[in-house]
């Protein structure tokens, strides 16, 4: 059965790259209603869908046929798909979401202290029939049929502290808590210096960040896992695919794909009917999908 939130939740931050303070609030929503954004400053709501979806390379960007938009969505979005969250209204004062510690964990502990509710409607779930692929220079994302949700990632990075990793899991149930959620969004030294030079990553820190630097973490307390940064692009295309606002069922292959290879590949999927059919959830499948049977004891101790 669809799920919401069962109160209110008020979440304050600052924006990565504005690092400006943000008020968000996410609200419970009625069967069917979706995942929506309301800029409260501005009076417009953004529905989360593929239609809003901007190409973008350092975070996910929604925005409306008025102009309106949100970014840096990725995170709370990978949050609510893995708490199995099907309808919200998210209530915001500015164009980003809090970075708070650059991982999806301090939503999900938000969404399960508040808790949930079900309604009586169906789950409704896009299953992908076929293969589906893009692929920009040595990127690639693609998108296979599968019993169930389903993720492999692969990355490749210069930096000795990063190298390559690859890891691969079902994303059932609690999966996400346990495995994702805590793993922080990454970045080079130089880059951030780069991208501070030209008014972007204004609110990054070592706080809300892993930062390499020629092979040493020089983030406080060094990485929270061995491969966390393979398991963040994971956690981040978890996100990035819940731009469907519905659960998938599928295979994701990402092989250093990032936030503009993900949404071309649900632009692609969805271009052509015969690569998807979405269809009700019993009980036996819904049992199977994020967020099924989590807690809070499924979030790891460094969330």
């Amino acid at each position: 059965m669809q799920r919401t939130v069962a109160r209110d939740i008020a979440i304050n931050g600052i924006g990565l790259h504005g690092g400006k303070p943000v008020r968000m609030i996410v609200r419970p929503a009625a069967a069917n209603a979706g995942l929506c954004f309301v800029r409260t400053d501005l009076g417009g709501t953004i529905a989360v869908d593929p239609e809003n979806w901007v190409e973008a390379s350092l975070c996910t960007i929604l925005r409306n046929d008025d102009g309106h938009e949100v970014r840096t969505v990725e995170h709370l979005l990978a949050a609510l798909h893995g708490c199995g969250v099907h309808n919200a209204r998210i209530e915001i004062d500015g164009p980003e979401v809090p970075i708070l510690d650059g991982s999806a964990a301090p939503f999900v502990r938000r969404i399960l202290e508040a808790g949930l509710t079900e309604s009586t409607v169906p789950v409704t779930v896009l299953r992908v029939l076929r293969d589906v692929s893009v692929k920009r220079g040595d990127a690639r994302a693609t998108l296979r049929p599968s019993a169930e949700f389903r993720m492999s990632f692969d990355i490749d990075f210069a930096d000795p502290a990063i190298g390559h990793q690859s890891a691969s899991m079902e994303l059932r149930n609690g999966t996400f808590l346990r495995e994702l959620s805590d793993c922080r969004t990454f970045c080079m030294r130089g880059d951030v210096e780069m991208m501070q030079a030209n008014g972007l990553a204004l609110g990054g820190t070592l706080d809300n960040a892993v930062v390499f630097d020629d092979g040493q973490v020089l983030s406080p307390g060094g990485l929270r896992r061995r491969d966390e940064p393979v398991r963040h692009k994971m956690l981040d295309a978890m996100g990035d695919l819940y731009v469907l606002g519905r659960p998938l069922l599928a295979h994701y292959e990402g092989e250093r794909a990032g936030h503009a290879l993900t949404g071309l590949l649900l632009r692609t999927l969805l271009a052509d009917p015969r690569n998807y059919r979405i269809e009700p959830c019993d009980d036996r499948l819904q049992a199977r999908l994020p967020g099924a049977g989590t807690s809070l004891r499924d979030l790891p101790l460094t969330a």
